[in-house]
């Protein structure tokens, strides 16, 4: 184990320009991870516990120079939808179960560290991730309107939170301010993305707080924060409701793994840098241990705060050390001023946050390249809107791997049929066509296994039983193919012996060592004859027009 990758190597001028980079990640991300504790159902105080000794920790002990360990909106979401209904959000019980959760989370990433199962992030397709958190925005989006309108809501589900915000009056001072907010810091991101429009608003509006006193004119402020370092702690939970919050934490760990694998492999290929993913999964178990360890919430390797610390000039793990550091000095110093902030304004900057979640540019790439992928990330969308973000989870996965399973279950066949001027030419399979008089070549793009192998038979039955002249040779070209289970290997053995009755020979080519080894465990070498399977389909070809196959008679083999 190397710990220290992400900061090594060190060097005098770039630990100052990285210090620099942290600094300034830091004035533009303590409003958020607020607002994320807002998200969450947390105290607001412990937004800047994740980004404290969750920091040190992954700069220890993972691999990432860019990667950036903080609160996550769609796990503070997952947090609040699964837990609400537990315990009252922020209160000492809410508390230990959402540690609880980050704790669990560790442990989860811990295993897959110890197994390096990093290869199950690649399940959750980018086509459903895009949806999914297009579908976190729009709820964590709506479920910030009451606070911003100042209206009380009772419902946990966003729909009904949705219905009942218009259904009463808004308080209207609270709706100037949040309006004013959230305009200011959506249009100024725009036009000025490298200034801290969020930390403006936040000094801006507890000055303006503190001076004019906005919570006698009916605008809320989240009252005391405590200051002081967090204490170092175990959960207080009980066995069955440790039990009960495994799928909550299930569902984190494959967010945190889904996100934070495409992030710092996409910033390490910028870079020309590697990455040991096995190292990453690693810093995280030990950020979440230590966010679960001082009463915060679940941390992720953050898109958004890692594209941000790239544009801040971040190229090591140092500025996320300085990040740290910065939310030190504020919790030693600056949380008295935080109970002037108004609630309104935590929830519009959380509003911009989600706002920027919902990524339709992405949307309208997927539709105009895959129509069908589109409908599956929308479907997603609004899976995670009106059922919720942890079922959204779930859904995303199985959507992920249904397309999956669905391109293998059905995959492309082409065949070399003779074009116009009598030039062979790959199509899509089209029986009563051959490839010349007596001889089919026939692609199969993919593995050979039990969903599949009935489609790979039947075609070739369909082929030979419309060909316009007796087949004498049927040419599969298995490029696509590495592997073949047991059942497929017993359908291509009876297909075999069919075809042989009929004196119809079947031959293999472009046959790799992968296959091969297959082939013969299975008894498919032996029952087409090792004189019919070739490394290419030039040498396939040309064997079966100068005859020189007629001697490999295949055996019965069943």
């Amino acid at each position: 184990m190397t710990l220290f990758g992400g900061l090594k190597p060190l060097t005098r001028d770039g630990v100052l320009r990285n210090a620099i980079a942290g600094v300034i990640l830091a004035s533009m991300n303590i409003p958020q991870v607020l607002g994320y504790a807002r998200i969450a159902g947390m105290p607001v105080v412990t937004g800047l516990y994740t980004v404290l000794l969750p920091l040190v920790a992954f700069a220890v002990f993972g691999s990432s120079r860019h990667l950036i360990v903080a609160a996550d909106s769609a796990t503070a979401a997952i947090l609040f939808t699964a837990l609400s209904h537990m315990a009252a959000p922020s209160s000492a019980k809410y508390v230990a179960l959402v540690s609880t959760v980050a704790l669990l989370t560790a442990g989860f990433l811990l295993v897959a560290r110890l197994f390096k199962l990093g290869f199950l992030a690649d399940f959750l397709s980018r086509t459903v991730l895009v949806g999914f958190l297009t579908g976190v925005g729009c709820q964590v989006g709506i479920s910030m309107l009451s606070d911003m309108t100042g209206t009380p809501v009772h419902s946990a589900r966003t729909l009904i939170q949705a219905w009942e915000v218009v259904q009463i009056l808004p308080n209207l001072p609270t709706l100037a301010l949040s309006s004013l907010v959230a305009t200011a810091i959506l249009i100024g991101t725009r036009l000025a993305p490298r200034i801290p429009l969020s930390l403006v608003a936040v000094v801006g509006t507890i000055v303006a707080s503190a001076v004019f006193h906005f919570a006698d004119h009916g605008i809320a402020v989240i009252g005391a924060v405590p200051g002081g370092l967090p204490s170092i702690a175990l959960p207080d939970v009980t066995r069955a409701e440790t039990r009960a919050l495994l799928p909550v934490a299930a569902s984190c760990f494959v967010m945190i793994m889904a996100q934070s694998a495409a992030t710092s492999r996409a910033f390490a290929e910028r870079y020309r840098e590697t990455v040991d993913s096995d190292a990453d999964i690693l810093g995280l178990s030990a950020a979440n241990a230590a966010a679960a360890l001082s009463g915060a919430f679940v941390v992720n390797g953050s898109p958004t705060q890692t594209a941000m610390a790239d544009r801040a000039g971040a190229r090591s793990q140092v500025a996320q050390l300085a990040f740290a550091a910065s939310v030190l000095m504020v919790l030693l110093f600056l949380t008295g001023p935080l109970q002037y902030l108004p609630r309104c304004v935590l929830a519009s900057i959380v509003f911009t946050i989600a706002f920027s979640m919902i990524d339709v540019k992405g949307l309208r790439a997927i539709r105009r390249e895959s129509p069908g992928e589109f409908w599956l990330a929308l479907t997603t969308t609004a899976a995670v809107v009106a059922v919720g973000v942890e079922e959204g989870i779930l859904l995303a996965i199985a959507l992920s791997l249904f397309r999956h399973v669905r391109h293998s279950y059905r995959p492309h066949t082409m065949m070399l049929a003779p074009d116009a001027a009598g030039e062979w030419m790959p199509v899509p399979v089209q029986p009563g066509q051959v490839t010349e008089p007596g001889l089919i070549i026939y692609r199969f793009g993919s593995d050979l296994f039990y969903a599949n192998q009935n489609r790979f038979v039947d075609e070739v039955r369909l082929l030979v039983a419309r060909a316009p002249t007796p087949v004498r040779w049927f040419i599969v070209d298995a490029g696509p193919i590495t592997d073949i289970d047991y059942s497929a290997g017993q359908s291509v053995r009876r297909l075999l012996d069919d075809l042989a009755a009929r004196n119809i020979g079947m031959v293999f080519a472009r046959v790799s060592p992968y296959l091969r080894s297959d082939m013969d465990r299975h008894g498919i070498t032996a029952a087409v004859g090792e004189g019919r399977i070739f490394a290419t389909l030039h040498e396939a070809i040309a064997a079966a027009r100068g005859g020189s196959l007629d001697h490999y008679r295949p055996v019965n083999s069943v």
